[in-house]
C-alpha cells in the first residue's frame, strides 16, 4: 500500500496527518501484548537487513535474537489499533561489539539492545500514515485478529489476502516491569535514524517457551521459515498493560 508523506512538520515535533496533528512524544497509555524471542538464523537475518550500517547479535555462534509481538493499543495518541512487530535485535557495526555472547545475554536481560523493525503491519490507516512518516517505520494497513481462548491469546495476521501467521500464547501474569528506556532503528529517505522510547508494564506474565506460531504461505512467511520458524521459542510474554512514550527519530 503506498504511503502518503505528510504535508506538514513543524520544528520536527509536531505533524500532520490525515488533517490531525501528532505532537512529539507520542504517549501510549494503554495496551496488551503477546510476544516471544527466538533464536535464528544470523545470516538469513543479515540478508533481511537493508544495508551494512546495522548487524545483528548472536546468543550463540550463527544464532541472532528475532522478536515477534501482537499488540492491542487501547488508549494511544495514534489512536484505537492492532500491531504485529517483526523485529530483529540489532547493534551498529561501528559500535564496539561487547564481549561475544556473555555479553550479549546480559544486555538481554537488562532491555539494552538495540531493534531493528522488519515488518510493523496495523489495521489502521492513521497510524500508518503517521508511523512511516514521523520514523519512517515499515507499517501497512493489513488484517490483524485477536481472539481470546481460555488462558491463552490468538493473534492472525492476514495480508493481501494471504496468512501470514497465527501466534498464539499465554496470558496473564502479575509482574510489573519498571519504566526502561529502549531503542529502535529505522530509515528515513535512507537516512539510519534512532528513536529512544520508553515502556512499562504491569499484569506481565513471563515464560520460557509456551507459545506456538503457525505459518502461512504469504511471502513474510516464506521469510520466516528462512530464518528457522516455527520452532519453540527462548521465552514468551505477555502484558495486560503496557504504557509508554516515542520520541522524534534522530539521524545516527
Amino acid at each position: 500500500m503506498a504511503v502518503t508523506q505528510p504535508a506538514l512538520a513543524a520544528r520536527d515535533t509536531r505533524y500532520v496527518f490525515m488533517g490531525r496533528e501528532v505532537v512529539m512524544p507520542v504517549v501510549v497509555r494503554d495496551a496488551s501484548s503477546i510476544a516471544a524471542t527466538y533464536l535464528v538464523s544470523s545470516a538469513v537475518a543479515r540478508r533481511l537487513l537493508p544495508d551494512d550500517q546495522l548487524d545483528v547479535v548472536e546468543l550463540l555462534p550463527g544464532r541472532a535474537l528475532f522478536s515477534l509481538a501482537c499488540i492491542d493499543y487501547k488508549d494511544n495518541d495514534l489512536g484505537d489499533y492492532n500491531e504485529v512487530s517483526l523485529a530483529f535485535f540489532v547493534r551498529e557495526r561501528r559500535a564496539p561489539a561487547g564481549i561475544p555472547y556473555l555479553g550479549t545475554a546480559l544486555n538481554l536481560f537488562r532491555n539494552r539492545i538495540a531493534t531493528y523493525i522488519y515488518k510493523l503491519p496495523v489495521n489502521q490507516r492513521f497510524t500508518m500514515e503517521a508511523g512511516c512518516g514521523i520514523w519512517g517505520f515499515p507499517k501497512s494497513v493489513e488484517q490483524i485478529d485477536f481472539e481470546d481462548l481460555s488462558a491463552h491469546r490468538s493473534c492472525r495476521l492476514v495480508m493481501d489476502e494471504r496468512l501470514v501467521l497465527t501466534f498464539t500464547a499465554p496470558r496473564g501474569g502479575t509482574r510489573t516491569l519498571p519504566d526502561v528506556p529502549m531503542t529502535t532503528y529505522s530509515y528515513i529517505d535512507g537516512v539510519l535514524h534512532r528513536t529512544t522510547f520508553v515502556s512499562g508494564a504491569s499484569g506481565v506474565g513471563i515464560r520460557m517457551g509456551g507459545a506456538e506460531l503457525t505459518l502461512g504461505d504469504h511471502p513474510i512467511a516464506q521469510d520466516l521459515r528462512q530464518l528457522g520458524l516455527p520452532k519453540r521459542p527462548m521465552l514468551c510474554v505477555s502484558m495486560d498493560h503496557m504504557h509508554g512514550r516515542f520520541e522524534a527519530p534522530v539521524p545516527v
